[in-house]
């Protein structure tokens, strides 16, 4: 809470005043903390920062006081942070289960409306990594949320932005969910910087948008699902073969976790192509609460 400082001297103020201002900044300071719920946050006006804005949801029928624990969603490419408010499976299996969602805003291109995410270190633009912690941290004095439950998510290039939060900034979250994303290229030579983290990886076999392999575009390369899972492995100090391979509808899934000395992993294949499937949503909130 940033505390008001009111001017001694200048014409119209005395000392009384000040006296009473002070008192009451006192009283401020002494009250219990309040947390503001979704107001600006809601659907029709994002919360602001310096660097951008989100979107955020509470749970219905949230006491207004209680920890929350807390999603941070990363939109895909040419959508918006406040999708969230059409999202049936955000809302029903995240959002109804008790979760606060948090979701920043992509940069606009220049010269267009167009919001994504590079998902990729770049010496240009917005530092993403740094603006999504700056809203974590701005959400942090709007709610109660639990800090050893902040998970983050999201989906194709958004998916991306999952993996540059769990590769660059592990320590702030307790697992990542990225659906149709990949670490994109350049990769980091030998293990990730910020350490381990819990991975659920979930692509569709016939993504040709975002094939497992990516695709190079322009001066950039999407990246390799499989690359990038090597990375973690090392990074996890998990073994190369899975502990665990599920084949059930509509997920074939390997999983490396038993092998694993610090977190573990589980990448998840579906039939369809680039999009959110069907169940996606439940099955990450399982993962995620069991790590």
């Amino acid at each position: 809470m940033s505390v008001w400082h009111h001017p001694i001297g200048k014409e119209g103020t005395s000392l009384k005043h000040f006296l009473a201002s002070a008192g009451l900044t006192l009283a401020l300071l002494a009250a219990p903390t309040a947390f503001a719920q979704t107001q600006p946050c809601d659907q029709e006006a994002p919360c602001v920062i310096e660097t951008g804005d989100y979107h955020m949801m509470t749970p219905p029928g949230w006491d207004g006081t209680s920890p929350l624990p807390a999603l941070v969603w990363f939109h895909g490419h040419n959508s918006k942070a406040s999708s969230i408010f059409r999202s049936g499976g955000l809302r029903s299996d995240f959002v109804n289960e008790g979760y606060a969602l948090i979701a920043p805003n992509g940069a606009k291109r220049g010269g267009s409306n167009t919001q994504s995410w590079p998902g990729r270190i770049t010496s240009t633009g917005r530092d993403d990594v740094a603006f999504t912690l700056a809203v974590l941290e701005d959400a942090k004095t709007r709610l109660p949320i639990d800090p050893e439950r902040i998970y983050v998510a999201g989906f194709s290039a958004g998916g991306s932005m999952a993996w540059m939060m769990g590769c660059y900034a592990a320590e702030h979250f307790a697992g990542v969910v990225s659906v149709s994303g990949a670490l994109r290229r350049p990769i980091p030579q030998t293990t990730c910087p910020a350490g381990p983290f819990n991975l659920l990886q979930i692509h569709g076999f016939a993504d040709g948008q975002v094939p497992f392999e990516g695709r190079a575009i322009r001066d950039w390369h999407q990246g390799d699902i499989f690359e990038a899972l090597g990375l973690l492995r090392a990074t996890n100090q998990c073994r190369s073969n899975p502990d665990e391979i599920t084949i059930g509808a509509p997920f074939r899934c390997r999983e490396w976790r038993a092998s694993c000395d610090k977190a573990a992993i589980k990448f998840c294949e579906h039939d369809g192509g680039h999009g959110l499937p069907r169940g996606w949503t439940a099955m990450a909130r399982d993962w995620l609460e069991a790590r």
